[in-house]
């Protein structure tokens, strides 16, 4: 008996189901259509290195512009340079107790100052100022009643607790002011309004 030999024919697809295009398989993400990547049928693994670098740096694009976007919605209007400058500044100047020629008053002084001058000048200004001022008098009035605790032996430990809660939070505030964010610190009592 002889061998039949036979050639390998195609395989056939059922009936059902279509061919899928060749150009565009489907592994690709809607961000790699959207940029336009294709890849190749057959990839080396330093090619499939090299497109996976640029769906992630096509990724990083399409997120890069959402922050944009959403700053804009957060904010209502955008703010301009020199109000979240100011307001950062005011919040900033709640440093000014560290200096030894005001301690006990001069981080109310500096913000209180900075916001009656500037407050005309914008809204946002107006407002970072008066929480900045409000923090401040709320932080010194918890730095008084910790150190008339010192009596008690407790105000040792408050007094550091609430410089330290105090330099955290004017920092933070400072950030999100000047990102322009409105920002409204913690445990705070709002004397002005």
């Amino acid at each position: 008996m002889a061998k039949e030999e036979k050639t390998p024919e195609p395989a056939e697809k059922p009936e059902g189901e279509t061919p899928e295009p060749a150009e565009k398989p489907e592994s690709e993400t809607p961000v790699e259509q959207e940029a336009g990547f294709e890849q190749p049928e057959s990839e080396t693994p330093a090619e499939q290195d090299v497109s996976a670098e640029q769906e992630v740096s096509a990724e990083q694009k399409v997120e890069a512009k959402e922050p944009e976007v959403v700053e804009k919605e957060k904010t209502g209007k955008e703010l301009n340079k020199d109000a979240r400058m100011w307001a950062m500044i005011c919040h900033l100047g709640g440093l000014g107790g560290l200096i030894p020629v005001v301690p006990v008053i001069g981080c109310i002084i500096a913000p209180l100052i900075i916001w009656q001058v500037k407050k005309d000048e914008d809204p946002f200004i107006d407002e970072q100022g008066k929480e900045a001022v409000n923090f401040q008098i709320s932080i010194l009035i918890y730095a008084l009643v910790s150190g008339l605790l010192c009596f008690a032996c407790v105000g040792f430990v408050l007094l550091p607790a609430v410089y330290i809660f105090d330099l955290i939070f004017l920092l933070i505030a400072a950030v999100k002011a000047n990102d322009g964010h409105h920002y409204r610190y913690p445990l705070t009592i709002r004397f002005i309004k």
